[in-house]
């Protein structure tokens, strides 16, 4: 059995060279296959336990924060990338705008922006799909429409993790999960997998350097393509065990489902590594999102729906693609797709596969009861705000919603999301169990923190 006595004196956090070591401790605390990795996930949570964790909370709620981003730009992807990679930039070329936010110019990847530039009342015209070319939101979204009380600090979702964490004391958020910008689901687009593939490497070298001043904050998933299993294997494999992992973010090129056989291996060594599918919407770029050639070419209308219609797509089809029957270790959770829509999609879909007779296959439980089990988590919009919340806690229990933000995104209220939320006086009416399920509970034990 471990023993967290024998080993944590010989502990501190962050250093990798220890965690390795006392892994291997793990690893032989047992003949059992499933009994070490289950040493070696326990090992983690308390190795990379500090003080912070047990002192620093919001008016006494721990935060964790299911939607905060990075997003490196195409110079320190390039940094970042294996050295037998390196060779391969000038395939990259095509894709590299530079662009201008408030001042600031960057260099990013854009694969295949949809332009959605169509105005309410004008004539349709055909969609210009260009690599490099302008995404859907430049311009729009700038810091006038941004809700901060104060901007963030600067690079923090470069290579700026020191006052990443500035910021998050200032907030106080204990844990950031971490999830990368738009060019990261772009790559499911690129012509040859193998260049998304070395990409998928550099970000994981990246926020593997990021996190490691900060492995009791900062979480983030190991992004995988679906269009080369094999290699996604591999990957998980090789990082599963890593202090920063904490989901797999499985990127489905245009036209495959998650129910796609042919994923079944991917599936098993998550099932096996008790690795959760993460999963947040970007709309304009590949694979884009359910029905987008189909909204009239408007970017307010087009980001209205994308979010929630790809989340419901993908719950729909872990349901009654078996997933979530097939493979119980394998939870899912989505961010920045809004809550609100959740209750009304498991009712309708339960009705849906009740109504029109072998469709599906049959079901261990029904929609409605898969989430409220804790198979499926959702991130809660702060600005959809008291009432919607209390509307979906009220029919799917207060083990579903997770905290998020968006920081550094305009959409977060920095500094104050957090107690923005805590101070809703819905939690009155639900008690302060409930409030701390929300704001940390149900994020750690969707992460593997709990």
């Amino acid at each position: 059995m471990l023993d967290p006595h024998r080993i944590l004196p010989y502990c501190v956090s962050g250093q990798q060279n220890q965690l390795s070591y006392l892994t291997l401790w793990c690893g032989l605390s047992s003949e059992n296959e499933n009994k070490r990795e289950a040493d070696a996930r326990t090992f983690k949570r308390l190795i990379f336990t500090t003080p912070w964790e047990e002192q620093k909370m919001r008016n006494g709620f721990r935060i964790v924060d299911i939607d905060t981003h990075v997003n490196p730009s195409y110079e320190t992807l390039v940094k970042y990338l294996d050295p037998n990679a390196r060779s391969r930039v000038a395939e990259l070329q095509p894709f590299v705008r530079t662009r201008n936010l408030d001042g600031t110019t960057t260099q990013v990847l854009h694969v295949a922006p949809y332009p959605f530039d169509r105005f309410p009342g004008e004539a349709p015209a055909e969609a210009k799909v260009m690599a490099g070319g302008k995404g859907a939101l430049e311009g729009r979204v700038t810091s006038a429409s941004s809700h901060h009380r104060v901007p963030p600090a600067v690079g923090v979702m470069d290579e700026n993790v020191h006052d990443r964490i500035k910021d998050m004391d200032a907030e106080g958020r204990d844990i950031d999960f971490l999830i990368p910008g738009t060019w990261a689901t772009a790559a499911s687009g690129l012509p040859d997998v193998t260049l998304a593939e070395a990409l998928y490497r550099s970000y994981h070298n990246y926020i593997a350097a990021y996190c490691q001043p900060y492995l009791s904050r900062l979480r983030s998933m190991v992004l995988v393509p679906g269009g080369d299993v094999e290699w996604a294997v591999k990957e998980v494999n090789r990082l599963k065990n890593e202090p920063w992992v904490a989901a797999v973010g499985p990127l489905l090129p245009e036209g495959k489902p998650i129910d796609h056989p042919d994923l079944a291996p991917l599936w098993d060594v998550m099932n096996d590594a008790h690795l959760p599918i993460f999963f947040h919407s970007f709309f304009y770029e590949p694979p884009y999102f359910p029905g987008y050639r189909d909204i009239w070419g408007n970017a307010v209308v087009a980001r209205t729906a994308a979010h929630p219609w790809g989340a419901a797509r993908l719950l729909s089809y872990l349901i009654v693609g078996q997933i979530f029957d097939k493979y119980p270790n394998i939870n899912a959770g989505v961010a920045e797709v809004g809550h609100g829509w959740l209750p009304h999609w498991v009712i309708r879909l339960g009705e849906m596969i009740r109504y029109v007779s072998d469709a599906t296959p049959p079901l261990k439980y029904r929609p409605i009861e898969y989430v409220q089990m804790g198979r499926f988590r959702c991130g809660a919009e702060p600005f959809e705000g008291p009432a919607m919340t209390k509307a979906v806690i009220d029919i799917l229990g207060p083990g579903v919603l997770m905290h998020q933000s968006d920081y550094p995104h305009g959409e977060a209220h920095f500094p104050d999301t957090a107690q923005m939320v805590v101070d809703w006086p819905i939690w009155n009416d639900f008690g302060r169990e409930a409030l701390q399920q929300h704001m940390a509970g149900n994020a750690e034990k969707f992460l593997r923190m709990a």
